[in-house]
């Protein structure tokens, strides 16, 4: 059967709009894929740069880190160096000492951390009497840790051998809530006594702490002691240190530092040695006049000679000391400064003495 021209024309019509619909759909698609491709071209070149940021970045890293170690190693072997000059220097110092033939009494060695004020002021106290007595005394600063300012003051001291402890391991207390400061101190002092007794061969060492003075009279009282050091078999101005100024105003700061040179020397001190000395104490002890009843002290205070009283125990003691008004400090058992328990203080500025005894005291002195 024919068709009729305007059939044709219609299908030509559909066909051209569906032609013309499939070539706007497939515009669309490859313009949407083309936006996405443009994108993911631009994520991409966008990686790229940061991938190479970081890239550039390592690289300066890795350049500082090889930069680092360089340094380090120069440091190493620089820190090397300077412990062998140290050690160079500090034989010498000894040696230019000792190379006069004297036999030293001992050397004296200041203990310093963190206190250039307070080192410069002891250092200036000692060198005013020990410039005449160099070769007898030889004198050491010991500085624990890296102070810097405590370094530099100490090397100022041409005449004085410097020594550095540096102990970087965390310390470990005993007990728990014990103030770690005297364990530090303790590990300087073993140091600083090593290196005196056993690495320069020392016989004798004193100690002073860098905030202490001495009087005139200092070299020659530890020379005229030292024989007797050698035959005894039984074992300041700093309120800012490791005891936090504990006790310090009102007990230390009041004393005062003797000014009167005395030529111990010439003076007989056979009497310290401890069997003559032990019976001349206990003897002073026993003729003191006891005092007993919770009046004791306040009979104390009406008497011209001297006195005894006992304390039973620690809180008895501490008592007794704040009526008084003296140290009342207990360590390690005994009351500070006791020997054989007895505690020996001189009141008010008078002659007289006042003997605090322990239970046990008159026995222990043979009395």
């Amino acid at each position: 059967m024919a068709r009729s021209p305007c059939d044709l024309r219609l299908l030509l019509l559909a066909a051209a709009a569906a032609f013309i619909y499939i070539q706007v759909r497939l515009f669309a698609t490859q313009s949407h894929y083309a936006d996405r491709l443009a994108e993911a071209e631009r994520s991409e070149n966008q990686c790229t740069s940061q991938l190479k940021s970081l890239i550039d970045q390592v690289s300066v890293q890795q350049e500082k880190i090889v930069a680092l170690e360089e340094i380090k190693v120069r440091q190493d072997e620089e820190h090397a160096h300077l412990k062998i000059l140290i050690k160079d220097l500090e034989k010498r110092s000894v040696q230019k000492l000792l190379d006069n033939n004297v036999v030293p009494v001992a050397a004296v060695v200041i203990m310093a951390c963190n206190r250039p004020d307070y080192l410069e002021r002891t250092v200036e106290s000692i060198l005013k009497y020990q410039t005449t007595v160099a070769s007898k005394f030889p004198l050491f600063i010991s500085q624990d840790g890296a102070n810097g300012a405590v370094k530099r003051k100490a090397l100022e001291y041409k005449q004085i051998t410097y020594m550095q402890h540096v102990d970087l391991e965390p310390v470990r207390t005993e007990r728990p809530g014990e103030l770690t400061a005297y364990y530090k101190i303790a590990k300087h002092y073993k140091w600083a006594l090593d290196n005196l007794f056993i690495k320069h061969n020392f016989a004798r060492v004193i100690i002073l702490e860098d905030d202490m003075e001495i009087a005139p009279d200092f070299f020659d009282y530890f020379e005229a002691a030292a024989k007797l050091l050698d035959n005894d078999k039984t074992y300041n101005f700093g309120k800012h240190g490791s005891s936090l100024g504990q006790f310090f105003e009102q007990y230390l700061e009041p004393i005062r530092l003797n000014d009167v040179n005395i030529d111990w020397n010439s003076e007989d001190l056979s009497y310290l040695g401890e069997d003559k000395f032990l019976t001349k104490f206990g003897k002073e002890v026993a003729s003191a006049t006891p005092l007993h009843g919770s009046d004791a002290v306040l009979k104390a205070h009406n008497m011209a000679e001297d006195v005894r009283i006992q304390y039973n125990d620690q809180e008895d003691f501490e008592r007794i000391a704040r009526q008084f008004g003296i140290f009342e400090e207990w360590k390690d058992g005994i009351p500070r400064t006791a020997y054989k328990g007895v505690v020996v203080f001189r009141y008010n500025s008078s002659q007289r003495r006042i003997f605090l005894v322990s239970p046990d005291s008159l026995r222990q002195l043979g009395v």
